[in-house]
């Protein structure tokens, strides 16, 4: 019987594809007497290659775009506090993703985040999405001092809910970090499919969050 929901944010609930393109084009619009030089679709396409989907931080990004493109009238800093001051204001769920907590929490799940990233960058885009209400529980690493895929933050969040491992799901963008991570420790592992990886090994693959509550329901009887 699946007692509790447990949720990765980027990638799964957060479209972060669509948030980083619509931020990066809107900064460069914001910023346009300081990068104007530059035109839009080169600063646009280094960024998202810089980026690497999330995985480098944008002080390394920003410190690369300076250097490559020139840029004189910012420092790398002021760029990226320009990130973490305006990312929330740009971020982008995917479909149906306030139906789907609405429709588990009318079923008395609990619900649980487990999501990589600095602490309050991450809970603004949280609040961003306007879901932080639904969840009992959410770890974010920076905080935790630990991270997906380590087993300790999994047994964490299993913990603060007071269930046990076969009583859960974990849902995920990424195979190894998410998905395996999460069967490691006794969870079902589902996966939310994007075009990165193929014939990943889980227990559920879900095209659309609005598939979530049934995956539960069939796991339940």
């Amino acid at each position: 019987m699946i007692q509790a929901a447990i949720f990765d944010l980027d990638g799964t609930l957060l479209n972060r594809d669509e948030s980083v393109k619509l931020f990066i084009n809107r900064q460069y619009e914001r910023l346009n007497n300081q990068v104007g030089h530059i035109p839009k679709e080169r600063y646009v396409t280094r960024f998202l290659e810089l980026d690497k989907r999330g995985y480098v931080w944008k002080d390394k990004v920003y410190q690369q775009l300076v250097d490559e493109f020139n840029i004189d009238k910012l420092t790398w800093k002021e760029l990226l506090q320009d990130y973490i001051s305006e990312f929330k204001n740009n971020c982008v769920p995917f479909a149906n993703l306030t139906q789907m907590l609405e429709k588990l929490k009318s079923s008395n799940l609990l619900l649980g985040m487990i999501t990589n990233g600095y602490g309050q960058f991450q809970l603004d885009n949280i609040k961003a999405l306007g879901i932080e209400k639904y969840f009992d529980v959410i770890l974010i690493s920076e905080w935790e001092g630990i991270k997906k895929p380590d087993p300790e933050i999994f047994y964490r969040v299993i913990k603060k809910l007071d269930i046990s491992p076969n009583e859960s799901l974990f849902m995920g963008d990424h195979p190894m970090n998410d998905v395996k991570a999460a069967q490691n420790v006794g969870m079902k592992g589902i996966w939310k499919k994007n075009f990165q990886w193929n014939n990943v090994d889980a227990d559920y693959i879900v095209d659309d969050l609005a598939e979530v509550p049934s995956i539960i329901e069939n796991l339940s009887k």
